[in-house]
């Protein structure tokens, strides 16, 4: 269980915001259809992000906890099994063939096995998912820092933001997962590419092999069944362009705690 504790006059304000643009995403379907409103939506979302980036600083960490913090259940939420065959194939071998393909605007385009991610300096953090339905679970993550990677890689002048493409889909035949960040996000200390959850090795449940943790956002952008990431100057050319699955629903891109 998530340890009781009294919100502080800075975290009250950006949870007043949160649920403010969660009652905004979750109301009227007419009206959230008009171009009038999405146009209120768009502005809201900035003056959310300028608001949240202004009250905290841009290297904050995300609260850590102690394992005996841990969740007992972490929830498998949205999809807990891909389908698709090129996963299913990976899966049955444990993803030995696995390989996390990093390009777009990158200077040396690479790939890396999961071995080869494993082989890499870590970081373990113990941090509380926040998903935007409303549920919360404390867990444990390992893996390698997205920093690291593009330095090894090197990002290229024009890259702005990181996508991480998946191997899911959340209806049969239908679009597969993405999202995305800025690079202030990809490049900070908590965001990981985890391999591990609770000391074992990622369940496919919970988005093995690889699991985006980006620890200041809510929960959607947590993507799992990572496939492969690319470095872009805008993201209007991928998917319905807005910047991830859920996004491109309705959803706000950037979706700080």
């Amino acid at each position: 269980m998530t340890p009781s504790r009294r919100l502080s006059r800075r975290q009250f304000g950006t949870r007043g915001l949160q649920l403010l643009g969660v009652s905004l995403l979750t109301g009227c379907d007419a009206l959230s259809q008009s171009s009038w409103f999405a146009g209120v939506l768009e502005r809201a979302e900035g003056l959310t992000r300028a608001v949240q980036r202004a009250i905290t600083p841009r290297l904050a960490l995300a609260r850590e906890f102690a394992e005996a913090d841990r969740s007992r259940v972490f929830p498998g939420n949205g999809t807990v099994d891909p389908s698709e065959p090129d996963y299913q194939a990976l899966a049955s071998t444990r993803f030995s063939a696995y390989r996390l393909e990093i390009g777009g605007l990158v200077e040396r385009p690479a790939s890396f096995s999961l071995a080869e991610l494993r082989s890499l300096p870590s970081r373990t953090q113990i941090t509380r998912h926040d998903c935007v339905e409303g549920w919360s679970a404390i867990a444990k993550w390992k893996g390698v820092r997205l920093a690291a990677l593009l330095e090894r890689v090197g990002v290229k002048p024009g890259a702005r933001y990181v996508v991480v493409h998946c191997f899911d889909a959340l209806r049969e035949g239908g679009e597969k997962y993405y999202e995305s960040l800025d690079l202030e996000d990809a490049l900070h200390e908590q965001t990981i590419l985890a391999y591990d959850m609770n000391d074992q090795a990622l369940p496919v449940t919970n988005g093995a092999p690889l699991r985006l943790r980006v620890e200041r956002q809510l929960g959607y952008k947590a993507a799992k069944y990572v496939r492969r990431v690319e470095l872009v100057e805008r993201l209007d050319g991928i998917g319905q362009g807005k910047g991830g699955y859920w996004e491109d629903r309705g959803y706000e891109w950037y979706a700080g705690i």
